[in-house]
């Protein structure tokens, strides 16, 4: 897997924390050339990046709330190497507001799940299709949720859920539409992974405990598990998983 990530120039969105953090590392120490994309925690990128040499990474920042901050995240990557090979869309912000709270607060929470979390994902893979077109080929690997099946069990994350909803039709349409032309698409569905972000849904829960006690394993999973997995799909090897939802839960989500 070395030998073939070594060959591959690797956008990964959202790289300052968390599972993103944990991608960046495992695919920098593989020999991958990495652009690591932060909105707004630069010390946190670079702490990603720290082992990676300098020749083989690119810290970029863009606010995807921003509307045309995934294009310029694009620009600078393509100008960087002259391609792109993979696009790992992990970016996403966890805002939280109930159907029952002010008009202000899910207004809010809802604008800001699907600007960050599916508009600007989507047309930053729509870039990553185009200049896939054009060079032969290319894979994106969206990080979603379980909640994106099954709904979210924190009423509070409605907005969340829909929002991951979208960006996985989205990402099985890409496969769909252009396997021929030798683009792979896969989506990666965790379920309560070890981020501060879960850590702080888990507190309107009832905390870590009453979380941990509704899952199979009675664990959360690592974010190097899902490192783990980015990393094998990057190869480009894969080819006929594309369009494949790929569960990451411990067995307490089963289809």
């Amino acid at each position: 897997m070395m030998e073939i990530l070594e060959s591959k120039t690797i956008v990964v969105t959202g790289s300052s924390k968390g599972i993103g953090k944990s991608i960046v590392g495992l695919l920098g120490s593989r020999g991958a050339h990495v652009i690591a994309h932060y909105s707004s925690d630069r010390s946190g990128a670079l702490e990603a990046t720290r082992s990676i040499p300098d020749e083989r990474k690119l810290i970029v920042q863009a606010d995807f709330s921003d509307p045309n901050g995934y294009k310029k995240l694009w620009e600078e990557a393509v100008d960087w190497q002259g391609r792109v090979d993979v696009l790992v869309a992990n970016a996403a912000v966890m805002p939280q507001a109930a159907l029952t709270d002010s008009d202000q607060a899910w207004y809010q929470a809802w604008h800001s799940a699907m600007q960050v979390n599916s508009t600007s994902p989507a047309f930053l893979m729509r870039e990553a299709v185009l200049h896939f077109l054009d060079n032969g080929g290319g894979s994106i690997i969206g990080l979603s949720s379980w909640a994106a099946q099954r709904g979210s069990g924190n009423p509070s994350l409605s907005a969340y859920a829909s929002s991951k909803s979208t960006s996985a039709a989205l990402i099985k349409s890409i496969a769909r539409a252009y396997g021929k032309d030798h683009i792979y698409s896969y989506l990666i569905a965790p379920g309560i992974v070890r981020t501060a972000m879960s850590e702080t849904s888990a507190k309107s829960l009832g905390g870590e405990d009453v979380v941990t006690q509704t899952l199979a394993m009675g664990e959360w999973v690592p974010p190097i598990e899902v490192a783990e997995l980015v990393a094998f799909l990057a190869t480009g090897n894969q080819t006929q998983l594309t369009g494949a939802t790929i569960d990451l839960n411990g067995a307490t989500y089963i289809r």
